[in-house]
């Protein structure tokens, strides 16, 4: 029987499958060695500063709402006009305070107005038959029509009118609350460093009425002033009010005993034996405020600061206050001690 013969390559099938399946695998790896690779991602480095903040506003006005909101009007001459609350407060802010006045210092004014409106609204009874308010600012608060302002404004009238009409608008329905209830937003031109309590100016304690630090100073024009009189005419205003007072003696030693509250507005003072208020004085004498200082010898002077009552919101002061970047509602939380600013739920 003849041996068989053994042939070299009897294993070149199983060879070549598996060189094909080589280069079959290099084909498909060898684009994944040539495209660039990714460098691995880094973490960011902590920050080493506090980078500022943008602080939102803190309340936001309440659309369509001063619109909703209607007000009869009493007018100086006697008619009674019914006025949307955005137009009167259009009418208010005009008038109560210098338009030229920054933006801020504007809003803090509208919303004090609107407070003090619905404020005086709510408890006005008999003070005005068939109306809710009226234009006189002894009453209420003064108010201009848009021809009256734009005529007081002249050059400016524009540029002062859209002011009032954005302070109104960027404010819309919003009131200062205390207790969730609109407070009485009384408010006043300049104060002398501080501004005077409520009870120490009408006898009544109110919490959001307290005495507060307003920076206002000789910025202000006729923040100082000086009043005289001879003394014959201040005896003679003074005992039609006080009879009993005595002017006898030597002038130098008719004001005696002058006490000063805590915002160093006279508290009390006595005049020819009479002790009479401050506010009193200033009344009488048509003192700009009740924070003075007297003397009486061949006239009689009263050196005085600021003007007006006292209490509330100081309007220069305000303006100081939106000039160190204060906002409307930091303003009003300033002036008036613990309220809220928001829309009123009723």
């Amino acid at each position: 029987m003849a041996k068989q013969k053994t042939c070299k390559n009897e294993h070149w099938p199983r060879q070549a499958l598996v060189t094909g399946a080589a280069l079959l695998l290099l084909l498909f790896l060898l684009p994944l060695f040539l495209l660039p690779q990714e460098e691995p991602p880094t973490e960011e480095p902590e920050p080493t500063a506090t980078l500022p903040l943008l602080t939102p506003a803190s309340v936001s006005p309440v659309p369509g709402w001063d619109q909703s909101q209607t007000l009869r009007l009493l007018r100086s001459d006697g008619r009674v006009e019914n006025v949307t609350l955005a137009d009167y407060l259009w009418g208010v802010v005009a008038a109560e305070m210098p338009a030229s006045f920054s933006a801020e210092a504007l809003k803090a004014q509208t919303v004090a107005a609107r407070t003090y409106c619905l404020y005086q609204r709510a408890g006005a009874g008999d003070k005005h038959p068939g109306a809710d308010v009226c234009t006189d600012s002894t009453c209420c608060q003064a108010y201009l029509t848009r021809e009256q302002a734009s005529a007081a404004w002249g050059a400016n009238a524009q540029r002062y009118a859209d002011k009032i009409t954005a302070a109104v608008s960027d404010t819309n329905g919003l009131l200062c609350l205390y207790n969730g209830q609109p407070i009485d937003a009384v408010f006043f031109s300049s104060a002398a460093g501080k501004t005077s309590d409520a009870a120490q100016v009408w006898g009544s304690e109110v919490p959001y009425l307290a005495s507060v630090d307003s920076p206002e100073g000789d910025e202000v024009p006729g923040w100082r002033t000086v009043v005289t009189f001879t003394p014959a005419e201040f005896t003679q205003k003074f005992t039609l009010a006080h009879p009993e007072a005595d002017f006898s003696g030597d002038p130098a030693g008719w004001f005696s005993a002058l006490v000063t509250n805590d915002s160093g507005a006279v508290d009390t003072v006595s005049i020819g034996g009479v002790t009479v208020t401050g506010t009193q004085v200033r009344s009488l004498f048509g003192l700009r405020s009740a924070h003075f200082t007297a003397a009486a010898g061949d006239a009689v002077t009263f050196w005085v600061t600021g003007y007006g009552h006292g209490v509330g919101m100081s309007q220069y002061g305000a303006n100081a206050l939106a000039g160190e970047g204060k906002t409307f509602d930091e303003i009003l939380k300033w002036y008036y001690t613990g309220i809220s600013v928001g829309g009123w739920e009723q």
